[in-house]
């Protein structure tokens, strides 16, 4: 199974705002980038679609180190809090509804494809790979009308 070390990032103008996410994927040396933005979203989104478009990327089942900013996708999935919010037909703890849940139901099945491991790094902290998937996200709504 092929290792790829994944790093992502989502930024929003105004959260609602417009919003960009950003991907950097790499393979034995080889760099693809990845990003894409929405007009009105939220950062959260952008952080879960980022995660999505990366793994998406992948053409077989591969083994994963995915690098993230974002405590909410992270603690999510690591603290197995989104697969209680599915069994509970998408509700929080707190019986609210989780949101987001059109994200998530694209990211659970590409948990189940490839084995990824998740490593949290602090945002805007000199993560090399972080900053730039910020500058990618950041690139795609500064550019929108």
């Amino acid at each position: 199974m092929k290792f790829i070390e994944a790093y992502t990032d989502g930024a929003c103008s105004g959260n609602p705002g417009k919003g960009g996410w950003g991907a950097i994927l790499r393979y034995e040396g080889h760099e693809k980038e990845l990003c894409g933005g929405e007009p009105q979203t939220t950062n959260n989104r952008m952080e879960l679609t980022a995660v999505i478009e990366a793994l998406s990327a992948l053409k077989e089942p591969c083994r994963v180190r995915l690098t993230s900013d974002s405590k909410y996708v992270i603690d999510a999935i690591t603290k197995g809090w989104v697969y209680g919010w599915k069994k509970n037909g998408w509700r929080k703890a707190d019986k609210k509804p989780a949101l987001n849940v059109d994200l998530w139901e694209k990211l659970l099945p590409l948990l189940e494809l490839h084995t990824v491991e998740f490593v949290w790094v602090h945002g805007h902290q000199g993560h090399p790979e972080n900053e730039r998937c910020d500058r990618l996200a950041v690139g795609v709504y500064t550019a929108m009308p």
